[in-house]
């Protein structure tokens, strides 16, 4: 009896296909992260070498020679446009500290180091950007 109902166990797993799913889901990219990959934790701004912790929807700076975590940028990046600026998903890193590898991701990914420069009147908007409208709003150019 014992192995008649050995041989059934055994049939029903050797029949029964195994399905495994993964789901890798870290959170929501914001909004100008465009065509970001779901299962990216952290992406990299290389012009102004910041840092963005997806799940934790929070920027991570360096001020001061320390690392900081905000759910806002500095001061002096909060006239950068973020839908405009570089962004940089970093695929090949699991952890909690991405900026261990700031010195290999500050060259390897140069950013526009200049972009306030390059602003319309300081306001993060960059020039040869035509905006909304092309005009002054009369149908003429």
């Amino acid at each position: 009896m014992k192995l008649v109902l050995l041989n059934i166990m055994l049939a029903i797993a050797w029949n029964t296909e195994a399905q495994v799913s993964v789901n890798v889901n870290v959170g929501k990219p914001p909004a100008w992260a465009r065509n970001a990959p779901a299962e990216v934790h952290y992406y990299y701004l290389p012009d102004i070498q910041v840092y963005y912790d997806v799940p934790a929807r929070r920027y991570i700076y360096l001020r001061n020679g320390k690392w900081f975590r905000s759910a806002a940028l500095p001061a002096h990046y909060r006239s950068y446009d973020l839908y405009r600026g570089k962004t940089i998903y970093l695929t090949n890193y699991n952890g909690n500290r991405p900026y261990s590898y700031f010195k290999t991701h500050k060259v390897k990914y140069k950013g526009n180091g200049n972009w306030k420069r390059n602003s319309n009147n300081g306001q993060g908007k960059f020039k040869n950007h035509p905006g909304k409208g092309h005009g002054n709003g009369k149908g003429k150019d």
